[in-house]
């Protein structure tokens, strides 16, 4: 049975911060009609906070959105909001990886490696082009399409240019594919980021998987076996967005190109995590819409949906290897109903054979469900046994002492930047053990 609670108070901190997929509580847009402008989503609504306002000002980023707004307000078409639509949220997330990345100018006192700068400019993008009154015939599913675009081109999943190797492995020549530069001996990897999220329990708060994408978008690692190329995207931390195939739509295109992809989110206190099992159940935990959602992952083709998957990540290497000061685990745990059985039990080494899911490694919210989904395309594109990829957690980041009360504490400080400067560095050098290991390791158990 599928329950939808939509939760307007704080959310509750859960212990595993893997992100969710999309799923709304709201009826779909009619196919024609006027669209009118519509109200604000809770997310857009917490843009008018002093937190958030602060964070664009010391970024620079508070211009993002009034920029936005006045592009569109000279569009005369829909066809010209489109071009306005990809032109401005494939800037956004350019700006934001330059500027993640030390290129150009700072505008502003917050330091550089943060990702919240992306996320709230974004939300105020979003939030002008639901307001928008075009001075012509705009229908709701045109409105829904501009929205989609924005979403896609600001998150990065727009501007993935793998290098072409020449190895005939995607039917290119040896040009790298953003700049034209030979790409020849270089490994492609996949990354993938989240929002901020549990918000409403300190609006504060960054997301290191995030503040990752930023920092090593388009960068090149050198690795004992040969330099490899990183090109990433962000998902929303919404339950919607996952029901409606973003993860497979982003995806789908890249995975028979790379020759590694991890999928990252925030995780556990103190540790990274590489997760073993990643379980097909939502287990309720609200997004960041405050939607929540408990039911099966849905997926296309349900019939063939198995209950876990598992990563090709080479787990064992990324573990006894030294990749920075946070420990990194093999996590194996799950929690099954297992065959026959009525309740919920937690298997410290995997799930038994017949069980049904409740959490992978990586829990039941979003983070275990973008690893799932992702395995699971690789698995039905028939990679598994050639592809190394699965899901890595890293540590909570976390505020300086004397600085961890939302209500009184400051937007940054000293030991927040370390901390998530080290996480990014550490999911660098765990990128970088994992592309140039031998091969993937294989689960003992499907």
């Amino acid at each position: 049975m599928t329950h939808i609670r939509v939760r307007s108070g704080v959310l509750g901190l859960a212990l595993v911060a893997g992100l969710a997929a999309p799923v709304t509580a709201t009826a779909a847009p009619p196919a024609t009609g006027f669209a009118s402008a519509s109200a604000p989503t809770v997310e857009e609504r917490r843009l008018d906070g002093d937190v958030p306002q602060e964070i664009l000002r010391r970024s620079g980023f508070d211009a993002v959105a009034p920029g936005f707004a006045r592009g569109l307000g000279r569009a005369d078409s829909y066809r010209e909001a489109r071009r306005v639509v990809a032109r401005e949220g494939s800037a956004l997330w350019r700006r934001a990886v330059d500027r993640a990345q030390g290129r150009g100018p700072a505008r502003g006192d917050l330091s550089r490696d943060d990702d919240r700068p992306l996320y709230w400019a974004r939300l105020g993008m979003t939030r002008a082009l639901r307001a928008w009154d075009p001075g012509f015939h705009l229908t709701e599913r045109q409105r829904a399409a501009l929205l989609g675009d924005l979403e896609r081109a600001s998150r990065g999943q727009g501007d993935i240019r793998l290098p072409h190797t020449g190895d005939g492995k995607d039917g290119k020549d040896g040009k790298d594919g953003r700049d034209g530069r030979d790409g020849k001996g270089l490994k492609r990897v996949l990354l993938t980021g989240f929002d901020p999220f549990t918000l409403d329990r300190d609006i504060r708060i960054s997301n290191p998987s995030g503040a990752a994408a930023l920092a090593l978008d388009g960068t090149v690692i050198h690795t004992p076996d040969g330099p490899a190329r990183v090109e990433t995207a962000v998902f929303p931390v919404r339950w919607q967005d996952f029901g409606e195939g973003a993860v497979e739509r982003a995806l789908r295109p890249y995975l028979p190109e790379v020759d590694l992809f991890t999928t990252v989110s925030q995780g556990r206190v103190g540790r990274f995590d590489v997760e073993r099992t990643n379980g097909a159940w939502r287990g309720g935990f609200p997004d960041n819409e405050n939607v929540s959602r408990t039911e099966s992952v849905p997926v296309a083709d349900p019939a063939s949906q198995p209950q876990w998957t598992t990563t090709t990540l080479p787990y064992a290497a990324i573990t006894a290897a030294d990749t920075g000061r946070f420990p990194v685990y093999d996590n194996t745990s799950v929690t099954e109903v297992p065959a026959g059985g009525t309740e919920p039990v937690v298997r410290p080494d995997g799930p038994t054979p017949g069980s049904t899911a409740r959490a992978g490694g990586g829990g039941d919210y979003l983070s275990n469900e973008i690893a799932y989904r992702a395995t699971l395309l690789r698995d039905r594109l028939g990679l598994r046994g050639t592809l190394p990829g699965g899901h890595v957690h890293t540590p909570v980041l976390r505020f300086g002492a004397g600085n961890t009360d939302p209500a009184t504490g400051t937007v940054t400080d000293p030991a927040f930047v370390r901390n998530r400067l080290d996480i990014v560095a550490q999911v660098r050098a765990i990128v970088a053990v994992a592309v140039s290991a031998p091969g993937p390791d294989r689960p003992g158990r499907n």
